[in-house]
């Protein structure tokens, strides 16, 4: 896999992967930045919140959960000396549905955490990872 990079100006820089889709990546003012676009270390809980997403949707749709709403929340500490590197990181799942059955929930979500989701499996040999769920 590659991606390339391309600054724009200050710290705003525009990216993309082998998928070719632009994305826009900015930082602080106090830091020649243009506070345009998400910095690197909130795509970095997009990432992850997307991954684990993509999983446990996918893995619901196979087991025909009816969802008729479905969020991530994702929440990380960081240290506060540098590099600021994130120290825990907690993931809520949150569902609305129709019947919605705790074992198919809990299911999808720990085959996701331990099994699919390689920036989870990536970030958690580096930082506490933990994850809830809860159903509206």
């Amino acid at each position: 896999m590659e991606v390339q990079i391309r600054q724009v100006e200050g710290l705003t820089f525009v990216a993309k992967g082998e998928s070719n889709h632009w994305v826009t990546i900015d930082g602080p003012k106090e830091f020649f930045g243009s506070e345009a676009a998400p910095r690197p270390m909130e795509l970095l809980l997009i990432a992850l919140g997307s991954c684990t997403a993509s999983d446990v949707a996918s893995i619901l749709r196979k087991k025909r959960v009816d969802l008729t709403s479905f969020e991530v929340s994702v929440k990380g500490e960081r240290s506060k000396e540098h590099p600021k590197v994130f120290t825990k990181i907690f993931i809520e799942y949150i569902f609305q549905g129709n019947n919605l059955q705790k074992e198919h929930l809990e299911r999808a979500i720990e085959l996701s955490q331990n099994k699919y989701c390689p920036i989870s499996s990536m970030l958690r040999k580096a930082v506490e990872i933990k994850y809830s769920y809860r159903v509206i």
